[in-house]
């Protein structure tokens, strides 16, 4: 039976049936090549999707304006400031931070008053991935918010991180400010949640 099919095969394209082998096998050869690939591109296709955020802040990318004209005014030990940037982080692997309609909200748990100065000073927001420890949130945050010159001391620009608690849950904070002129105040950390309205206040009246 198969010596029939061979001999029709021959009779209908006029190759000899060893040759036909021979290019029957190239021919799989060929298409299993192409299945590979397509597999292998296919495959780096789908984990490119997982896009990491944006981390960095570039601080000389927000204005060279200080404070604008308050009420609410907020102040940064009494140094008057713009909240120039703000980025949060939510503490552990699986935790999520709320969506940003609850800004306001959120932002206000960290030092009251605060949402009303955003919605003046309109600062740039960034939501960082899960971070481990407040230790290494604060770090990395003035890594990825780098102050000109060292760490902002002696110009306009200071930066402080730490944490605070939301729902009895830790998430992690770091605010970018610029006061009207030159300052000394460089990067801080908050080590403890109580300590926020130490370091920052919001005069709501003048």
């Amino acid at each position: 039976m198969p010596n029939e099919i061979l001999d029709k095969i021959k009779q209908a394209t006029g190759i000899p049936p060893g040759d036909l082998l021979t290019y029957g096998l190239i021919l799989l050869a060929v298409l299993v090549t192409l299945y590979v690939v397509w597999r292998i591109l296919r495959g780096r296709g789908k984990h490119s999707v997982a896009v990491p955020p944006a981390l960095d802040v570039q601080v000389t990318g927000l204005g060279t304006a200080g404070p604008p004209p308050g009420p609410p005014v907020l102040e940064y030990y009494h140094y008057p400031v713009r909240l120039a940037a703000i980025v949060l982080a939510p503490a552990g692997r699986t935790r999520e931070l709320p969506p940003m309609e609850q800004l306001g909200g959120l932002i206000d748990l960290l030092v009251p008053g605060l949402a009303g100065v955003a919605a003046l000073h309109q600062p740039l927001v960034r939501r960082w991935p899960p971070q481990l420890s407040a230790g290494g949130f604060a770090h990395s945050f003035f890594v990825h918010a780098r102050l000109p010159g060292q760490g902002g001391k002696g110009t306009p620009w200071c930066s402080v991180a730490g944490v605070f608690r939301v729902d009895n849950q830790p998430v992690m904070a770091g605010l970018v400010l610029r006061a009207a002129s030159n300052v000394s105040l460089g990067q801080r950390i908050v080590d403890s949640e109580g300590k926020w309205q130490d370091v920052l206040r919001v005069k709501i009246s003048g």
